[in-house]
């Protein structure tokens, strides 16, 4: 059914008045939660409110559609959605509200996120993949508007993997031969962000299962259609993607009204239909939604929406036109639907009360803990005086957080400084650093996998060289290393702009897609953001992705979805979901504003929870690749543009040995000054250690390797104790990568307590590098540059010996 053919559809699926009925309760269990959450919200129960009503018929609809295997990546008010395929209690609904940090109270984000974020639990307690192929999976929510369609795609895409490598078919709790439909929920608003339109396109060309739903409330917070779209129809405007026929590349696309549901039915039946067997992208337009609510708890939508709106969207909401033709139907009697009502608006007083009690019960037997321990404390010292206030305060607060006890311990202890240790002293320390370690595991745990395939647990495996070992460009030590890799693991695959037939651009691929296809090898158009977020979801059902950026400059393109979906996934689900992509780029020096860049500062600020590689030569990058590919977490490495083609030496285990994460290499060994740096310039800073020993001065010189992990068993700080004096030096802008390689090393190591020298940090002019290699040489740090910074450094203690050079 096309754009153009928008006549109401019969309802096809064979459903009971049982069924009907049973949709009627869901609907109005969730309804009542809507409004029972936005009253607990303005009673301070809960801080912030985004609920799903005025969305529950059509959500209904597609969760009939929705089977085994299938996988969800949605918006924040697919809350009757998760409910109706038995992935979302009421009670779960109302923990998350609350923030509750319980795991098993909460399973989608241990009350990390804000409610209508939701997710399934899909590894088990070991980190392993659960068998995704028999289950209702949803990955994980994030706020952003339209930050769900990049990781859509590689939901779907993976779909089309399984389906059709043969390889991949033996992966039967992954996937059943493909057959599996990514479903994708966005609100009509979020439909204008580039993400959108760049993952609708990539779909149409990888003819993928994605099925995306538009939710179509006609508003985007208080701002209009006529203002967010053209036409204000996004069905309409994306009617170029409409195939011509069966068989044809494109989308099917339809459009159904939200309040039918007969109509809704039967159009969710239909696409996910063509979607699953035809592996044919579908976009359902759904329109004629209401908000009943407003946006969210922040705001009334009274102030924006006309009194002519309001009327409109009462008359409409789709609970009201549900009932009318519950009843028109002959499905059931008004007292039937009374009753309904009635008993869904008990189960969610009955949820709510459980919820609250099961979050705030604890918390105040904590409370009540700890504030025995402080009677105790004032008894001991004799200062009720000064702790009374602080206590009673505590003791008599209704409705206590862990920081009011965890703040309240801190400064009563604090107030007693001076008094004599007694055991009450002591019993509220040892309280508080129990308290601290309990509240680390809710709030800051799961950044990175504790599975036994996390980077730190993967044995070390050294290169191996043959006597008569082949020295090559560096290339092609790539080239053997990804061939190796491919040939071990079918569930391994590369895509990226010119990956494919010419073996990227700088041919670390080349011959990789005729000897292993187009399937593992694959090139795409100019996409970085979806590029990216096809690597994700394909990595969170089980693949093992290589996605290349092909210029590190260009990594600005899809840092938003590295940074709010891939580097927090872990986080977000309290290790309930894993996506370990690779990212491969390239960096450092070539030519000119847009293919030289090095900004560090930016990636290391935005992508915690990703390991970040920065080799400096290609055996190196090559083992960090094996490592990473035998881990579960994902990483972004950066390959030093200019180093291709220089020769380098080919392991013979080439596939095989493994560089652990997080410890530098000392290139040089030296006794005066310490350097400390990574990438391309570590052949800058050999060369003016070379030009430097000839004047006097030894360097040693030490490569970081990885920047996350950053030098974990602070092998700087033992070089620091010896020379007294340390460089830091790269290719970032002044303050950039430099500063956070001297905040680990001075403040973290505490290595300042070794520096008999003012530490110094060397980077590149704070403009983008100009084109040509005077422009290079002029933007940023060089031998001469790095020469004369330590020899200044060693003038400076001693003159005589190192006179000024200028």
């Amino acid at each position: 059914m096309s754009v153009a053919e928008t006549a109401v559809p019969a309802l096809a699926a064979p459903l009971t008045k049982a069924d009907f009925l049973t949709d009627y309760r869901l609907a109005w269990e969730s309804r009542h939660a809507s409004l029972a959450g936005r009253k607990e919200v303005f009673m301070g129960k809960a801080k912030f409110g985004i609920f799903g009503d005025g969305k529950e018929v059509p959500q209904l609809a597609m969760a009939r559609a929705f089977q085994n295997g299938d996988f969800r990546a949605g918006y924040y008010r697919d809350q009757t959605f998760m409910a109706a395929i038995g992935q979302l209690t009421w009670e779960q609904y109302f923990a998350q509200l609350y923030a509750n940090p319980d795991v098993e109270a909460e399973p989608a984000t241990a009350g990390r996120a804000m409610n209508g974020h939701f997710a399934t639990r899909m590894l088990d307690d070991d980190g392993n993949l659960t068998d995704l192929a028999h289950t209702k999976n949803s990955s994980a929510d994030i706020s952003p508007t339209a930050g769900q369609m990049p990781r859509l795609l590689g939901l779907a895409y993976a779909s089309k993997l399984f389906r059709q490598n043969p390889e991949l078919h033996q992966f039967d709790t992954l996937s059943t031969n493909g057959n599996e439909v990514a479903f994708g929920t966005i609100g009509n608003a979020s439909t204008s962000e580039g993400m959108f339109f760049e993952a609708l396109n990539a779909a149409g060309v990888l003819q993928v299962p994605m099925l995306v739903s538009v939710w179509d409330d006609h508003y985007g917070i208080s701002v209009p259609a006529e203002y967010q779209t053209t036409k204000q129809s996004i069905s309409e405007i994306m009617m170029g993607l409409q195939r011509e026929g069966e068989g044809q590349s494109g989308f099917e696309i339809y459009v159904v009204r939200g309040w039918d549901y007969a109509g809704l039915v039967d159009t969710y039946q239909r696409a996910a239909a063509v979607c699953r067997e035809q592996h044919v992208p579908v976009l359902i337009h759904v329109t004629e939604l209401t908000q009943p609510q407003g946006h969210s708890t922040s705001g009334s939508h009274e102030r924006y929406k006309s009194k002519d709106r309001l009327t409109w969207e009462e008359d409409h909401d789709c609970l009201h036109k549900l009932r009318e033709w519950l009843l028109a139907e002959g499905h059931a009697t008004e007292l039937e639907l009374d009753e309904i009502e009635k008993t869904a608006a008990a189960v969610i007083k009955t949820a709510r009360t459980a919820a609250w009690a099961a979050f705030f019960d604890p918390i105040k037997a904590e409370r009540d803990e700890a504030v025995a321990l402080l009677d105790q404390l004032v008894a001991d010292t004799g200062t009720e005086n000064t702790l009374h206030e602080m206590v009673e305060q505590l003791k008599t607060n209704p409705t206590p957080i862990r920081a009011d006890i965890v703040r309240t311990l801190r400064r009563v202890l604090r107030a007693v400084r001076n008094e004599k240790r007694s055991f009450g002293r002591r019993s509220v320390q040892r309280h508080l650093e129990q308290l601290l370690a309990e509240n680390a595991d809710r709030y800051n745990s799961n950044l990175f996998s504790q599975s036994e395939l996390a980077v730190g647990n993967i044995e070390e495996v050294p290169a191996t060289y043959a006597a008569d070992a082949p020295v090559v460009d560096g290339r092609e030590v790539l080239q053997a290393c990804f061939n190796a890799n491919f040939q071990r693991d079918p569930k391994i695959f590369a895509i990226g702009e010119d990956v494919g037939k010419i073996g990227d651009v700088n041919q670390a691929f080349a011959g990789l897609q005729d000897k292993f296809g187009e399937l593992r090898v694959t090139d795409t158009g100019i996409r970085e953001c979806t590029i990216v977020g096809q690597g994700i979801g394909a990595a969170l059902r089980g693949l093992r992705p290589i996605t290349e950026i092909q210029y590190l400059d260009y990594l600005l393109y899809a840092i938003q979805i590295l940074s709010d979906d891939l580097a927090c996934l872990q986080y977000r689900t309290k290790g309930g979901q894993k996506a370990p992509l690779i990212v491969r780029t390239r960096g450092h020096r070539l030519e000119g504003v847009w293919h030289s860049g090095s900004p560090m500062q930016m990636i290391l600020g935005s992508i915690r929870g990703i390991h970040l590689c920065v080799p400096r030569n290609m055996v190196q990058a090559a083992g960090f690749y094996n490592t990473l590919l035998r881990s579960d977490e994902p990483a972004i490495v950066i390959e030093c543009l200019n180093g291709y083609r220089l020769k380098e030496k080919t392991p013979s285990n080439v596939g095989e040995f493994t560089l652990p994460l997080g410890r530098p290499e000392v290139l040089k060994k030296g006794t005066d000054v310490t350097v400390v740096t990574y990438g391309s310039m570590c052949r800058i800073v050999m060369d003016a250690a070379k030009q430097l020993a000839d004047v006097g001065i030894s360097v040693e010189v030490i490569d970081v390797q990885t920047l996350l992990p950053f030098d974990t068993d602070h092998l700087i700080a033992d070089s620091l104790q010896k020379t007294n004096r340390v460089l830091f030096a790269d290719e970032d802008v002044p303050g950039g990568g430099t500063a956070f390689m001297m905040q680990h090393v001075l403040d973290e190591q505490q290595a300042y307590r070794f520096l008999d020298a003012q530490p110094r940090c060397l980077a590149a002019q704070a403009h983008r590098p100009a084109y040509s290699s005077d422009g290079d040489y002029f933007s940023k740090p060089n031998a001469e540059d790095v020469f004369d910074t330590i020899y200044e450094m060693m003038s400076e203690d001693a003159p005589e010996q190192f006179p000024a050079i200028y």
